[in-house]
């Protein structure tokens, strides 16, 4: 008989489930599908002869989609809020100091990532310093939003987090919605729905919600990425979509993130992003044992669970 996971079990496995994709998918980042190995050879340790990504960094080290959920994530449960400026603060704090890493160790920082960092140091407010335009539109702040999931109070709350987390780093309106997308699918599955209706219900409650504004082309471009063929590249849409198809066609944790692995590309991000749905599908004690012990960093990680 399989046990229905309760919601602590859910966002714990979300919370690790991210952090354990992203760890996983450091090794094979860069390389095309083609070149992955296949599913039973995907692991923390790539096997032999396999040219891994991020040489020198140790297996079950969580990279730039990790760091920043937990810098999300503080900053929402230092104030019980989403002040900008202590978040903005928390990233740069990691970007210098390696901040919420199992190390001290930064790698892998995205391009507009960096570009916003460079902006925030030139002067420009938080909710400003995020490049709003149409080609601004990489994963960077759909990768990290899990933890809006973990502190809203409402489904309307985590729609206004899922946004005012994106702006810091990433300004445009479909980076913005792909983010509210993911959190009311995640919520939809904390609070018992299927994974399918989970994610059906997010989009008609998004279309009802932005029909006849200005946001409602571009969430049809976004609703629209579950066409396009998948790649689990670095775009927004389509990193959601190469997600959540990894989610709705396997069964287990182990199967989800090791799907979105094999898509290759951009494996770290779309594995924490498939991660985190499919923690939150199974919950905590469906995350692979040998993956938990070999997860660095994970007394940090229970300092800010503790605190939920």
């Amino acid at each position: 008989m399989t046990t229905i996971p309760n919601r602590r079990s859910r966002l714990r496995g979300g919370l690790l489930g991210l952090l354990i994709g992203d760890a996983l998918g450091v090794p094979y980042e860069f390389h095309d599908a083609a070149s992955i190995p296949p599913p039973a050879a995907i692991d923390m340790t790539p096997p032999p002869g396999f040219a891994r990504a991020h040489d020198g960094v140790p297996p079950g080290t969580w990279s730039d989609d990790g760091a920043q959920a937990l810098a999300l994530l503080d900053a929402l449960l230092r104030e019980h809020a989403l002040n900008l400026d202590t978040f903005a603060g928390n990233l740069l704090d990691w970007f210098h100091r390696g901040a919420f890493t199992p190390d001290g160790r930064v790698f892998d920082v995205g391009l507009q990532t960096q570009r916003a960092f460079h902006a925030l140091a030139a002067g420009a407010a938080p909710a400003a310093a995020g490049p709003g335009d149409e080609r601004d539109n990489g994963n960077g702040s759909l990768m990290r939003c899990f933890p809006v999931v973990m502190v809203a109070a409402s489904r309307d709350d985590a729609i206004r987090l899922a946004r005012k987390q994106s702006v810091v780093t990433h300004g445009h309106v479909r980076s913005q919605l792909c983010c509210a997308l993911y959190c009311l699918t995640a919520l939809g599955i904390v609070d018992g729905q299927s994974a399918p209706d989970a994610v059906r219900t997010a989009e008609d409650e998004l279309l009802a919600r932005h029909e006849g504004t200005a946001d409602e082309i571009e969430l049809k471009i976004v609703l629209d990425g579950r066409f396009d063929a998948l790649q689990g590249s670095g775009y927004v849409v389509d990193s959601f979509w190469s997600a959540i198809h990894c989610l709705l066609s396997t069964d287990s944790y182990e199967d989800c993130v090791k799907r979105a692995i094999a898509l290759g590309n951009d494996t770290d991000t779309t594995a924490a992003i498939a991660g985190s749905l499919a923690g939150v599908v199974y919950g905590e004690r469906a995350l692979p044992a040998r993956w938990v012990a070999t997860l660095r960093g994970k007394d940090k990680v229970e300092g800010w669970l503790a605190k939920l």
